[in-house]
Parts: C-alpha cells; sequence; structure tokens
C-alpha cells in the first residue's frame, strides 16, 4: 500500500478565538493510501497549541509509509492501526490520517459506506452546533446571524468573567435558541466557576464543556456535584485509556478523531463511555470535509455533534457531509463519502 502526503492551510472564514488564544488559519496534512487502483483520503488537523505541525506529520508520515508499503492485507485494521499508533509516541493528528484513509480505502474496496458498515441509521445522526469564537460583542451578533440555519450555538468562553458574559448577552440580543458553553480550561477559581454555571443555566445553556484546567480533576469533580449543568470532557480525555478517569467527574466526554488517533479508537471510545453511563459528544478541529465526513460515519451513535469545522474555512477541498436544517447529512458514498473537488467533471 502506498502513501502519499501533502502540506495543506487551512484558510478560516473568521479569526477564531479560545481562552488561550487566537488564530486565522490551521495547518493541515492531507493523506493518500492507495493500492489495486483504489485511494483513500485522510487528513490530519493540525492547530499548534496541540503541538503537532506539518514537519512533525511529515517525519512521522514519512516512517509510516515505509512500514505501509510491506502491509499484505489491508483489511486487518487491528493489526496494521495499533502496530502504526506504536511506531512513536504523540503524533494523534497524524495517526488520524492515516486511520481515516484506511478506512475510506476499505469502505471503497467493499463498495458501502462505514455507517452501513457498522449497521448504523444515518437518520438517526444529531444537529450540530455552530461554534462562534471568543470575540467582540458586535461580531458575536454578526456570527449568530450567519448561523440562522443551526439548532444549536456553540461559543468559546474563559478569558475572564466579564468577556463571557457580553458573550452570551450578545447572542441573546439575537436569538434563543440553545447555547452550548466551551471553556477549554480557561476557568481556574472552583467557587467563581459556579457562580458563572449558575448564571448560564438561567440563560438557555444546555451543557459546559472543559471548565477547569485538566489537572484539576479534584476541583472539577466538586464543581460537577454543585453544578444546574453537565459538565462535558475535552482536554481531560483525549484517547481510549483516559475514558474511565471521568467518571464521577464528568457527565459526558467530547471525541475528537484528531486526539483519539482516528474512527477506529473513536469508536471504542463511545463503546467504553456508555458502559460507564457517559454521554458522548462527536467534536471536530476546524477541519475539511474529509475529516468531518469520517467522523460523521458514527454520529448516529451519539447525544451531541459539533461537526462545523469544514463550515468555518474557506478552501475546502472535499465535497463530503453536509448540514442541512441544522443536521449532519451523510452521502450516500463508499468509505467516509468523500470526493476531491478538483477531481469533479
Amino acid at each position: 500500500m502506498q502513501l502519499r502526503f501533502l502540506p495543506y492551510t487551512l484558510a478560516l472564514k473568521h479569526a477564531f478565538g479560545i481562552a488561550s488564544n487566537t488564530r486565522t488559519s490551521t495547518p493541515a496534512m492531507m493523506v493518500e493510501v492507495e493500492r489495486d487502483g483504489i485511494i483513500g483520503y485522510g487528513e490530519a488537523a493540525m492547530p499548534p497549541y496541540l503541538g503537532e505541525s506539518q514537519a512533525t506529520a511529515a517525519a512521522f508520515l514519512e516512517q509510516t509509509a515505509a512500514w505501509l508499503a510491506a502491509v499484505d492485507d489491508p483489511f486487518q485494521r487491528e493489526e496494521i492501526l495499533p502496530a502504526i499508533d506504536a511506531l512513536a509516541p504523540g503524533n494523534t493528528a497524524a495517526k488520524a490520517a492515516v486511520d481515516i484513509a484506511l478506512h475510506d480505502w476499505i469502505g471503497k474496496k467493499l463498495g458501502a459506506p462505514w455507517y452501513r458498515i457498522w449497521g448504523l441509521d444515518p437518520q438517526k445522526a444529531p444537529v450540530t452546533s455552530y461554534t462562534i469564537g471568543i470575540d467582540t460583542p458586535e461580531a458575536v451578533r454578526a456570527k449568530t446571524r450567519e448561523a440562522d440555519i443551526y439548532k444549536i450555538i456553540k461559543v468559546k468562553l474563559g478569558r475572564d468573567a466579564a468577556t463571557d458574559r457580553a458573550t452570551i448577552a450578545a447572542i441573546r440580543d439575537v436569538t434563543d435558541k440553545p447555547i452550548t458553553v466551551d471553556a477549554n480550561q480557561g476557568w481556574r477559581d472552583r467557587d467563581e466557576a459556579l457562580r458563572l454555571i449558575e448564571w448560564l443555566a438561567g440563560r438557555g445553556v444546555v451543557f459546559i464543556e472543559q471548565p477547569m484546567p485538566k489537572e484539576l480533576l479534584d476541583d472539577t469533580a466538586w464543581l460537577r456535584e454543585r453544578s444546574p449543568l453537565p459538565l462535558i470532557a475535552d482536554e481531560s480525555v483525549q484517547r481510549l485509556a483516559e475514558v474511565p478517569k471521568t467518571r464521577g467527574v464528568f457527565d459526558g466526554i467530547n471525541i475528537k478523531l484528531m486526539k483519539c488517533t482516528g474512527l477506529r479508537e473513536a469508536r471504542q471510545m463511545i463503546v467504553l463511555a456508555r458502559a460507564l453511563g457517559l454521554k458522548v459528544m462527536l467534536g471536530c478541529m476546524t477541519e475539511t470535509s474529509c475529516a468531518i465526513s469520517a467522523a460523521a460515519q458514527l454520529s448516529p451513535l451519539v447525544d451531541w455533534a459539533d461537526l462545523d469545522g469544514a463550515v468555518l474555512i474557506a478552501n475546502d477541498c472535499f465535497d463530503g457531509a453536509t448540514i442541512v436544517d441544522g443536521r449532519i447529512t451523510l452521502p450516500d458514498r463508499p468509505g467516509i463519502g468523500v470526493v476531491k473537488r478538483e477531481s469533479r467533471g
């Protein structure tokens, strides 16, 4: 099996602010695996704050390409993907790109989308939220108006209490739609966090994602005991082995392909989370329709989806899953369901 990769920069339609930084683009690596005349597509999206880059991805993918060249049976996912994971620590987005491309190749070889291979009903895919980054109240109001087709607004908070309250007020100037909040570890004092959550609970907020730093598990558990809203883990749980520690600390987990190495482990995380009584959210970075469509194959299994990453960029190079009336809609194409835009004819 041949592996090829090419650096790509995702251009954001708007500057995107979270508790720790603001950016206008996201480095990515586009990946292809080919065998028997079939090409599987994958993607690594790498916000710089997560520690991966096009340089680190290229180094890992060079190593992976040499290893994949000797693979006899590409269908042996349960052998191939753990072995690739073991090639080097970290590099989760680069590993996810290979995982997605391999799944795409297998689905195309079988002639079926992955939701069908897994026996899932695409009609059960949830609505997806639309994410608004930290910005001025005027910009937040404008972005909220742009999100007219979406049933749920996701908003980034965590800079400071005044900005957080002004952001929610700006959204409420425009719409009464449900809001989900992502603090991105921005709240560091549990008493202040509780007061803010109590305030948010009276303003149509559904849940709070990662309210406190991931190392403050005891404070987060204290907060959960008192919070009127569910708490969802993001930075606190990135891979399968971390799921059990969230029980009793959070009410649910947010799973992202770029953090968990791809579809294989994401599905395992969903199964384990359900066994532990946790709710499940399926999230994303800013990504093209390649990675979004891959994640969407799992969407019928989850409670909430935040799969708007492709609509936040101006240079999507794939056609794939779409958002219709606020709901993630899976294409009836084999594999992960994408086609490259430059290949349409």
